[in-house]
């Protein structure tokens, strides 16, 4: 384990912060249950584990691209011959002072912002390790708990309303449905029938188009939050147009990758909620950014997920002390997925409230490395 002491932040102020080596793991973790929303079922968990090392420290960060290019276009084949190839040979031998430092060497590339992500929120844990403070911290976050909600995958009426009667149970803030065309009104209907004053929404990941106001229309019956990106993932205008027709407010996930998105998208009122998810936006400097811009225009955010193991679930955590996180994020009890997680901490959620890991600085929790060698599918070491 490394060691997490204070004792050279001094001189990683001075001096900046040595990445000796990195080392690349492809890890695949089943999930307890298949996870079914529009574009497909995941049975398992597979992502990319980013470990950065130097002067006794280990950062680490999880990255939240598919295998296939179902979310957005980035996959991991691709992630991992940019990171091998292009990014981490650009970083690993140099010292940076702060995380905003990486920017130089990530600004020149087009895209592959969840590449770019995970060697940003790695760094991150590094760095906040050197300070020894926690990652909410360094953010500007505060407090030792953030609300969650569960996001339930598709599946038949009947089953879905037993899983929601177990998560009230449970005490979470949200209730997120995923929905498709042909599977939206009627659930959501019965759901409303059966509890007709929880928070409920609704994520539609691109299913929809114009053609289909109608049936989203229709949605504004039930007392939604907010609908979640209806149309097309990279799309704007349309949104605006469909957000002008309906009294519920449309939530962008997809849609926005930057700040810029964000001010664009809030510029043409094509939505009133914005979800944060730090992998798909390019890290923690980008999440911020795109947390300031929606709180200037007096738009709530809300943390979203990727089904993320236990490491990128401690990002968010620390990420939603923000202080215009002001809806319930995605990130609910890692038992809900998974039978053993790659971490020893347990994120468990009670009441509706995660606690912030605060095993020490950085994200607060450490890797189980004999459980991580079991689910690694592959390894790969960079250095100097």
């Amino acid at each position: 384990m490394p060691e997490h002491s204070n004792t050279s932040s001094a001189g990683t102020l001075r001096n900046g912060l040595l990445i000796e080596a990195a080392e690349l793991r492809i890890v695949s973790l089943p999930l307890l249950t298949p996870f079914v929303i529009s574009t497909g079922t995941m049975t398992c968990k597979t992502f990319p584990l980013l470990v950065l090392k130097g002067e006794g420290l280990e950062g680490i960060a999880e990255a939240v691209m598919d295998p296939t290019p179902d979310y957005l276009e980035e996959t991991i084949p691709g992630a991992l011959a940019f990171l091998r190839d292009v990014l981490l040979p650009s970083i690993v031998g140099k010292r940076f002072a702060s995380p905003y430092e990486l920017e130089p060497y990530l600004a020149p590339w087009r895209g592959h912002r969840m590449a770019k992500a995970v060697a940003e929120m790695a760094f991150w844990d590094m760095w906040c390790k050197s300070l020894g403070i926690p990652l909410k911290a360094a953010l500007g976050g505060v407090g030792d708990f953030v609300d969650v909600g569960v996001s339930l995958g598709i599946a038949p009426i009947e089953k879905t309303l037993d899983r929601i009667d177990e998560a009230l149970a449970d005490g979470y803030k949200r209730t997120k449905l995923k929905i498709a065309r042909g599977h939206d009104v009627k659930i959501v209907e019965a759901v409303r029938n059966r509890h007709p004053d929880i928070k409920l929404t609704v994520d539609a990941n691109t299913d929809y188009g114009l053609a289909d106001l109608p049936v989203l229309q229709a949605l504004d019956n039930f007392n939604l939050d907010y609908i979640e990106q209806p149309l097309a993932f990279d799309d704007i205008q349309d949104h605006a147009q469909v957000q002008a027709a309906l009294k519920t407010a449309i939530c962008l996930d997809e849609s926005i990758r930057s700040a810029s998105d964000t001010r664009k998208a809030l510029e043409a009122r094509a939505a009133r909620v914005i979800n944060i998810k730090v992998g798909r936006v390019g890290g923690h400097a980008a999440a911020r950014a795109i947390h300031d811009t929606s709180a200037s225009f007096g738009v709530p955010v809300w943390c979203g997920g990727m089904l993320e193991a236990g490491i990128g679930r401690a990002h968010n955590i620390h990420l939603a002390t923000l202080a215009n996180f002001t809806k319930p994020g995605d990130t609910s009890s890692s038992s809900r997925y998974f039978k053993r997680d790659i971490i020893h901490e347990p994120l468990e959620a009670s009441g509706g409230e995660m606690p912030v890991p605060a095993n020490g600085p950085g994200i607060g929790v450490t890797l189980d490395h004999d459980y991580l060698k079991t689910v690694t599918d592959h390894l790969e070491e960079i250095g100097t």
